[in-house]
């Protein structure tokens, strides 16, 4: 099959997942005979791995569907302002098309690597891959298909939930009266780049001198998809040196700032998925609805605020929390085209197999 330009049009990459529903999937296919498909996939190692040895990979989701000839008059179909706008631009030979994300998928998110991991990663992704050909079952050429990343995202729920606050009291062999604390947080969800205030109050009417206060964030990263393993990693660390003596009280807040920027080295920390060469953040709290199968969350991500005490051994507490992207209104799209044009006569190239998105 001989063709000249294939290409893919989107008004966004970022996809929103917004628990019971996810935003739908639309773009503009430019091209004759035309299929698409779209996968979530979870991969661990790199594609050059031995399979018997560390590389997995799993299709979470797929779904492929016909473009052209159309199932329906594109004349007769809802179309969102983009597809309208890249139809008028594009010309006959342009077809919109939606694809609806099942609302049980798990968002993008990766754990990363450590620096001498070059090419190795273990990620949930999602993938849209467009091409040309007699019928979907057909060989894929290289040239008669493209492929872009998306990502499925989710924003901090309208309803923020109650401030967490815990407390505890430990009593002490010979002593008569207990030492308490409690820790709170101004609230439960957090945005990333936001200082994270703790307020620590300390009661010690023990004989116990407390040497030192201790605050973190910890990030815990449960892959759940081939195993039940679990990443814990502090992303922030308070290491106060503060002291309560006994017979003392103490009531102060500690501000920690958890960002990735201070946690490029280290292995294993979970991260928001990435496109091409974007920046990105830790990754975003997870959540879930209700009564979706572990065999498709991937990668599930919490945080906690953790205060230890150092008394002799540790009295501690956890504060579970939420870390995400604030809910904002949609800046003005920008186009993205992602496209293979060659020339007449060019020779046959090999069959599809790992295609790298096309330029834009």
């Amino acid at each position: 099959l001989c063709l000249r330009h294939v290409g893919v049009y989107m008004g966004k990459r970022d996809f929103v997942d917004h628990v019971d529903s996810v935003d739908p999937i639309c773009f503009v296919i430019f091209c004759p005979l035309a299929y698409a498909t779209l996968s979530c996939t979870f991969r661990y190692g790199g594609d050059d791995m031995d399979v018997l040895g560390i590389a997995f990979r799993r299709e979470i989701y797929v779904s492929t569907r016909q473009i052209y000839p159309p199932l329906q008059d594109k004349e007769q179909g809802i179309l969102t302002k983009v597809q309208d706008k890249l139809l008028r631009k594009l010309g006959v030979n342009a077809y919109p098309f939606f694809f609806e994300l099942p609302d049980n998928l798990p968002c993008s998110v990766g754990l990363q690597p450590a620096p001498k991991d070059v090419g190795k990663h273990c990620a949930v992704e999602f993938e849209v891959k467009a091409f040309c050909a007699e019928s979907q079952d057909a060989k894929v050429r290289k040239r008669s298909s493209v492929r872009l990343m998306i990502r499925k995202v989710q924003y901090a729920p309208e309803s923020l939930g109650l401030a967490p606050c815990v407390e505890t009291t430990r009593d002490f062999l010979m002593s008569d009266k207990p030492l308490h604390m409690e820790a709170s947080l101004q609230k439960q969800t957090y945005y990333h780049g936001e200082p994270i205030n703790v307020r620590v109050k300390i009661n010690n009417d023990s004989n116990k001198n407390v040497r030192n206060i201790i605050i973190s964030v910890e990030q815990i990263a449960n892959v759940v998809l081939y195993s039940s393993d679990s990443y814990m990693k502090a992303v922030a660390i308070e290491d106060s040196g503060d002291s309560v003596d006994s017979g003392a009280k103490l009531d102060k807040v500690y501000t920690l700032l958890p960002l990735l920027a201070n946690n490029r080295e280290r292995r294993g920390i979970a991260l928001d998925g990435k496109l091409k060469h974007e920046d990105t953040n830790l990754a975003s709290s997870s959540i879930i609805k209700e009564g979706v199968l572990k065999e498709v969350l991937g990668i599930m991500v919490s945080y906690r605020i953790v205060v230890k005490l150092i008394v002799g051994g540790e009295v501690g507490v956890e504060l579970p929390f939420q870390l995400m992207h604030p809910n904002e209104l949609e800046d003005e799209m920008v186009f993205e085209e992602f496209k293979r044009t060659y020339l007449k006569g060019m020779a046959e190239d090999e069959d599809e197999g790992n295609v790298s998105p096309g330029e834009h």
